[in-house]
């Protein structure tokens, strides 16, 4: 079975100053198809880093990272951008919407990157899934902070991508919108796709499959 993600050995290094600082160190992390992990650590554990490794949005300084099956490090950025475009969804705790274009706009817009693009119908499916189908007209501005939530879920699953990113979903919304987002991860990501969730939740910890700790840029 292949991996939807294999990223092997990964180093990253800054300069602060004078100083040369590990951000990342030997890190490793395969999903199966179907797999939902979670990344937990403290604010400085490198946790974002891994995020921009595994998204193809920076490079390693030693490593690779391959998703579906695809060399996404060390490549050119119109390859990464491509590859990102077609394989991944990203879900973050801000609004990723486009505000001049309404819901499904937004949709469109997402799944016209991957190949092939979702159907008109299938994205409309999409927002009676995640409970805006009536909302599809809806400018970002109108929407509240859960119908944002549940549009930016919508927007990263479009085309349905065989990874989903998603770093810290649920810290801007309540509880109860936590636990819907949480079902609603679960129910929609395709059976043969994988979920990399980065949190500081218990609930979004305890809903996945595995935990991964990374502390100081190591894996614990």
């Amino acid at each position: 079975m292949t991996p939807v993600l294999h990223a092997q050995g990964l180093h990253r290094f800054f300069r602060r100053g004078g100083e040369e600082v590990a951000a990342l160190r030997d890190v490793s992390l395969t999903l199966l198809p179907g797999e939902m992990v979670a990344v937990v650590g403290p604010s400085g554990s490198g946790k974002s880093t891994l995020l921009n490794l595994l998204a193809g949005l920076d490079d390693p300084d030693g490593g690779s990272v391959t998703v579906a099956g695809l060399p996404m490090s060390h490549q050119s950025a119109d390859v990464q951008a491509r590859l990102r475009g077609r394989q991944i969804g990203v879900l973050t705790q801000t609004s990723g919407l486009v505000e001049h274009l309404d819901v499904l706009a937004n949709l469109r817009l997402a799944g016209s990157f991957r190949h092939p693009g979702p159907s008109v119908g299938e994205l409309v499916a999409l927002l009676e899934a995640v409970g805006l189908r009536d909302r599809s007209r809806a400018r970002p501005s109108t929407l509240s902070g859960g119908e944002t939530a549940r549009a930016n879920l919508a927007v990263a699953l479009s085309g349905s991508p065989a990874l989903l990113l998603a770093d810290e979903p649920t810290a801007e919304v309540s509880r109860d919108e936590e636990l819907t987002l949480l079902e609603l991860l679960r129910a929609l990501q395709p059976a043969d796709g994988a979920t990399v969730l980065v949190t500081h939740s218990t609930a979004v910890a305890e809903a996945a499959d595995r935990v991964v700790h990374l502390v100081d840029g190591r894996v614990q």
